[in-house]
């Protein structure tokens, strides 16, 4: 799984049948600091997340796991969203407060 940043909704007036209704996202790989990691993709999300939103994503074969149909066409799917994530070092920091 990865992390990644919403930065807009790809609309698409023709879709393979099996993506029809299915809402398409242009989101931006992170890394767990919030920094740009890597090109822009395409990724199909069944959630409902928004623009500016954290979002955790998988690729490859599984991404069609997220939808009803598994033998759509996709390459990367949205799984969940990301409300906040604390690294270890933050841990350690708090701890030692």
């Amino acid at each position: 799984m990865y992390l990644a940043k919403i930065v807009g909704r790809v609309v698409a007036t023709v879709k393979q049948d099996t993506l029809k209704a299915q809402t398409l996202q242009w989101i931006q790989p992170v890394d767990a600091n919030g920094k740009d990691h890597g090109s822009p993709i395409v990724a199909v999300d069944s959630l409902g997340l928004g623009p500016g939103e954290l979002c955790y994503y998988i690729t490859a074969r599984e991404a069609s796991f997220t939808l009803d149909n598994s033998f759509a066409a996709v390459d990367a799917g949205i799984v969940g969203k990301v409300d906040s994530i604390t690294t270890a070092a933050e841990e350690a920091g708090a701890a030692g407060e």
